[in-house]
């Protein structure tokens, strides 16, 4: 399970080294995409299987369906880390989350989240506001 929120910054040619407790549960390989509110998704392999499985049960004759696949799966790339702990964020990606130097690496339970930090400080001022909404709606959903 992925949990916390670690600052660091991308070198020029786009590495970024992953936080030492985030390495051995998502292993040496895995899936960097698109995610939602412009930052990037980051699946272990084992995570990224169900979640493909989950998609391709999809129907094709949906219009959203295929949009959303297309979004997901265009956008990823298999990722490595090298000996220091890095990896190569691919520049379509990068773009995608305006990235420019300090990003933020969050634990999501499953996966892995990274945001540009204006953009994750834009997001939590913007979501204040909204939490007391936000956990109302989950105590319908019983949790």
């Amino acid at each position: 399970m992925f949990i916390g929120e670690y600052q660091h910054t991308i070198d020029p040619k786009g590495r970024l080294i992953l936080p030492a407790k985030f390495r051995y549960d998502l292993g040496e390989k895995f899936i960097v995409t698109k995610g939602l509110d412009n930052c990037l998704f980051v699946y272990p392999n084992e995570e990224w299987s169900k979640l493909e499985q989950k998609l391709s049960n999809l129907p094709l004759t949906s219009r959203d369906a295929r949009a959303f696949v297309r979004f997901f799966f265009a956008g990823a790339a298999e990722c490595d880390l090298d000996k220091q702990g890095r990896f190569l964020i691919p520049a379509n990606l990068r773009e995608h989350a305006g990235f420019d130097k300090e990003i933020v690496i969050i634990g999501v339970s499953s996966r892995l989240e990274i945001w540009s930090k204006e953009a994750w400080e834009s997001y939590n001022e913007s979501s204040e506001l909204e939490y007391d909404e936000i956990f109302e709606k989950m105590a319908e959903l019983g949790i």
